[in-house]
């Protein structure tokens, strides 16, 4: 019986733990480094005060091609310290590219999948509805057309409301 009080009250401190989802909704833009998409539209929705579902979309086109990604990650937000939080989730993205036939001597395209995680921290604004957060989403390829390890750092900032 001990340790089944034991493990209900384990329990219970370790959901106070849980950070404070503070806005409903935030927009804004996600601006990437590494081997990963690059720069894109970034919407985070609080499904409740502790969870919320981001969805990223990125749109790429230069001289050697296009190209297209939309990921989307589902987070457990754990506070730090009031407006600091921290926050993982699993993530998928779903992408697609198109290089011109003039790119490395070839017209390849392609859809890539990829299976993986979310984790960062970001700071909440008090005085301003901004969130900053630094986050990575490390992410393995899979399907015929990529089987890499992604992985980059990203900065984001959105208006929160």
């Amino acid at each position: 019986m001990k340790k089944q009080l034991m493990t209900i009250a384990l329990c219970v401190v370790g959901l106070a733990a849980f950070g404070q989802v503070k806005n409903k909704h935030a927009i804004g833009a996600r601006i990437g480094a590494g081997n990963t998409f690059g720069s894109q539209v970034s919407y985070q929705y609080g499904i409740s005060n502790y969870n919320r579902v981001e969805v990223d979309l990125g749109f790429n086109t230069n001289n050697n091609g296009t190209g297209f990604n939309l990921s989307g990650a589902y987070q457990w937000v754990w506070d730090i310290e009031s407006g600091f939080n921290w926050y993982a989730g699993p993530a998928a993205t779903l992408g697609s590219w198109s290089y011109s036939n003039d790119y490395s001597g070839s017209g390849d395209s392609g859809v890539y999948l990829g299976i993986g995680g979310q984790i960062g921290a970001e700071y909440n604004f008090e005085e301003v509805p901004v969130n900053l957060s630094l986050d990575t989403m490390p992410q393995f390829g899979f399907g015929p057309t990529d089987q890499n390890f992604n992985m980059g750092l990203s900065l984001s900032i959105r208006y929160a409301f």
